[in-house]
This record gives C-alpha cells, sequence and structure tokens, in this order.
C-alpha cells in the first residue's frame, strides 16, 4: 500500500513535467489547409472530329479533391486540384457510343484580399493543368481511339463569402478559369496513329495553343453548410473545353452537381 502511494505521488510529480516536455516538442504549423472532396454527376456533350463528324451526348461522373493551403496572416496561398472523370455518351441515332476518361491536375497559386472583417475573401492569380485521357468510339474499325494530352497556363480568381442564415453558418464560393496559353497533341486530319507511333511520321502533332485555338471556360459555384460536427458541399460545376488545331475540331462540355464534404485543419510538427 505504502509503494501504491509513493508511485502515485511520483506519476503526480512526472505528468506536469512529462507534459510540458510534450508541448515543447510539438510546434503547430501556421499553415491552414482547406480541402473538399467532391462527387459530381451530369450532363456531358463530346466532339471529336478525328472519331467522328457526330456529336455525342451522355452522363458524366467525376470525382475532385480540392485543396487550398495558406499559412496564417499569409497573402498568397497555393492551390492543388485532383480531378478524375468518366462520361459514356450515344450519337443522335443511338447506334454509336463514345466512352471518356480523363485525369486532371492543377497546381495555382494567388494572392488573396481578406475584406469585411474577414467575412469575403478575394483571391487572384494563375494556374497550371495538366490533362491525360483518352476517348473510344465503339463504331470506329480504324482509329477507333483518340488520345488526350493537353498543358493549359491559366489566369484564375475566385471569391468566398461567409454568412448566416439564421443561426446556420454559410460560405458560397464562386471560381473561373480560362486558358491562356499551352500546348496539346493532336493527330493532323487523315493521320493514323499507326504513322505517329509505328512509322514515326511526325506532322505537326505537337500543337502550341492559344485561347483563339483552345477557347475554354472552367467554373465552380459551391456552398458549404455545416450538419453536426460535418461541413458539407453542393455546388454546379461547368467545365466547357473546345479545340481548333490540325483542321481537327474537339469539345467537352460538362454540367455537373456537385456533393461533398470540406475539411480544413492545421499541420503539427513534432520534434523527435
Amino acid at each position: 500500500m505504502k509503494a501504491l502511494k509513493i508511485f502515485i505521488v511520483q506519476a503526480l510529480l512526472i505528468l506536469p513535467a512529462a507534459m510540458t516536455a510534450q508541448e515543447a516538442d510539438t510546434i503547430p504549423s501556421a499553415k491552414v489547409i482547406t480541402n473538399a472532396q467532391m462527387l459530381g454527376v451530369g450532363g456531358v456533350n463530346i466532339l471529336d472530329t478525328y472519331l467522328s463528324p457526330e456529336k455525342y451526348t451522355g452522363m458524366e461522373v467525376r470525382y475532385i479533391s480540392h485543396t487550398i493551403r495558406r499559412r496564417e496572416g499569409a497573402r498568397w496561398s497555393r492551390m492543388l486540384v485532383h480531378q478524375g472523370s468518366f462520361a459514356y455518351a450515344d450519337n443522335r441515332s443511338g447506334n454509336g457510343n463514345e466512352i471518356s476518361g480523363m485525369y486532371t491536375f492543377t497546381y495555382g497559386v494567388h494572392y488573396n484580399w481578406d475584406l469585411m472583417g474577414g467575412k469575403l475573401n478575394i483571391m487572384a492569380g494563375g494556374q497550371a493543368d495538366i490533362d491525360l485521357g483518352f476517348l473510344y468510339n465503339t463504331r470506329n474499325g480504324n482509329n477507333p481511339a483518340q488520345a488526350r494530352l493537353a498543358l493549359n497556363i491559366s489566369p484564375s480568381a475566385a471569391a468566398a463569402y461567409r454568412f448566416r442564415l439564421g443561426k446556420v453558418p454559410l460560405k458560397a464560393r464562386y471560381e473561373v478559369s480560362a486558358p491562356l496559353f499551352g500546348v496539346m497533341f493532336s493527330p493532323n486530319y487523315g493521320q493514323s496513329y499507326y504513322e505517329i507511333f509505328s512509322r514515326g511520321n511526325y506532322d505537326h502533332n505537337v500543337v502550341p495553343t492559344t485561347i483563339a485555338t483552345t477557347p475554354s471556360l472552367r467554373q465552380m459555384l459551391t456552398l458549404d453548410f455545416t450538419l453536426g460536427k460535418t461541413t458539407l458541399r453542393v455546388g454546379y460545376l461547368g467545365d466547357f473545353r473546345q479545340a481548333k488545331v490540325n483542321n481537327l475540331k474537339y469539345h467537352t462540355y460538362s454540367n455537373m452537381f456537385l456533393i461533398g464534404f470540406v475539411r480544413t485543419f492545421k499541420l503539427t510538427h513534432i520534434i523527435p
């Protein structure tokens, strides 16, 4: 019994010191990370005249991981976005289908203005987008598929406003970007993939692009609200991409409903 009392007293003496040491070895980061995981579902309109002169319409499903990193009190922030999409579309006659898959990575840097006591945040800057994907036409025997590979540099901007509806805290956010210039892969009119890759016949297949040849727009409007301890997000995504290169026309128009959840947290560095 005496030994137990001595152990308890020693433990009570050591515990504050251990807690102090742990606090000293844990350095909270000033970096605030906001991550949104979203799923989008909606309609898509696809045209690729290399595969078919017909427009194909159908459904698209898209996963989006949207992250913003910013240090407390800093003006600059970084944005990282991963998108993966799958689409299935039919032609007007209903006798042909196209299947599309695309992965897009976006890295952006923005300058921030915090206004109205922090309720309004405005971001402006630029971003780089890398697209990698495919389009497959079920009707074609020759050249049934098309590769998608592009790099775009885009000016971009966003605005977020925090407000309350009764006692419910809400945040509305709008984001927009449009490619200014870049480079993309495209076969030339009448050129087969066999000629490009097996015979090595290059014919202007790496094409510099500008806003004149790839007039495109991406916009996203979202609303965040809290349910219990979870922040949910609903919104709209309009992704309108088009290009006219090598005497070929491409477009993919997507209108999607978004739903997901949002997390905001800080990193903690532990000194070993």
